[in-house]
């Protein structure tokens, strides 16, 4: 299965508790990332574990993963993407994990849920949040200059307007000339108290830098995937992260070569077994039917 498109980081507030939170739900299988700037915790589950974890958490449930699996989504997505609609959820952070516990109710009956997150391998937290961040640091650091350019562009205009006679309608429209040295000592001196007085900024992931955030990781998807299809790079290991909410991955953070060569060996694998594997003689004889079993809902 293809990897969902990336996923910015979202400030959330979850049972009075800030975060910023990334997730990603398929078919079956969630991947879940949650960060308070001290730590990054996280949890991946397949079919097989949510089944498991379901039937201990709701001993009355007897429906396989599909048929309740959408519930689940629906009813936690709005707390991971800070849009919570009345989510019964609570928080309790214990020996370095987050546990979140969720009630709700299905097909009438109470549906409970838990999240046991712990902290994110050491891979995960670079190519999930530092490397980004450093890639987007790079680029607001080139804006900056070019915005910089452009500003003493202006300048240079407006002096070349004055000397040919032009003057201002309003005084309060002038400006004085751009000087970025002086610009970026007084930023400095204004913002650095503000950011040491409010931690809560560092959760402030607002909607420009949540698409600069995803604009990266796209590009660095894309670069892979180019690197990874050309055959000449086929033995070059990729220093770039998974930097996707990709599902069912190794939460080693291995190059995207070495996983779309595994995929295709696998599949050749396969293949091949499919090949080999001989048509029965005579048809197999049929079991004995089994009694119908009235259906009673998601429930018993």
């Amino acid at each position: 299965m293809d990897g969902p498109p990336p996923r910015p980081w979202l400030p959330v507030s979850i049972d009075g508790v800030q975060l910023l939170s990334k997730s990603c739900f398929g078919d079956t299988e969630y991947h879940i990332l949650l960060t308070d700037m001290q730590c990054v915790w996280e949890e991946r589950m397949a079919s097989a574990d949510i089944e498991t974890r379901a039937q201990e958490l709701n001993r009355r449930l007897r429906a396989p993963v599909k048929a309740f699996f959408s519930h689940l989504s629906e009813v936690v997505r709005p707390a991971l993407t800070g849009s919570d609609g009345g989510t019964n959820i609570s928080v309790t952070q214990q020996d370095g994990n987050i546990d979140m516990k969720l009630k709700s109710e299905l097909a009438g009956l109470p549906f409970h849920w838990e999240f046991h997150c712990t902290p994110a391998p050491v891979t995960v937290v670079c190519s999930q949040l530092v490397r980004p961040l450093l890639a987007m640091s790079f680029l607001l650091q080139r804006q900056v200059e070019q915005l910089g350019g452009l500003l003493g562009r202006k300048d240079a205009e407006i002096q070349d307007y004055r000397e040919n006679g032009a003057t201002l309608s309003r005084e309060r429209l002038q400006t004085e000339v751009f000087e970025e040295r002086t610009y970026r000592e007084n930023f400095m001196s204004k913002a650095l108290p503000l950011l040491a007085s409010d931690q809560s900024d560092s959760l402030q992931f607002d909607a420009g830098l949540q698409q600069l955030y995803a604009a990266v990781l796209s590009h660095g998807s894309s670069r892979k995937r180019k690197l990874s299809e050309d055959p000449s790079v086929e033995e070059t290991p990729v220093d770039e992260p998974d930097t996707t909410c990709s599902l069912g991955a190794s939460k080693a953070d291995s190059g995207a070569a070495e996983e779309v060569q595994l995929e295709a060996a696998g599949a050749k694998m396969a293949d091949r077994a499919a090949e080999r594997k001989p048509l029965p003689s005579a048809p197999a004889a049929r079991p004995p039917a089994k009694p119908k079993k009235k259906k009673v809902g998601l429930f018993r």
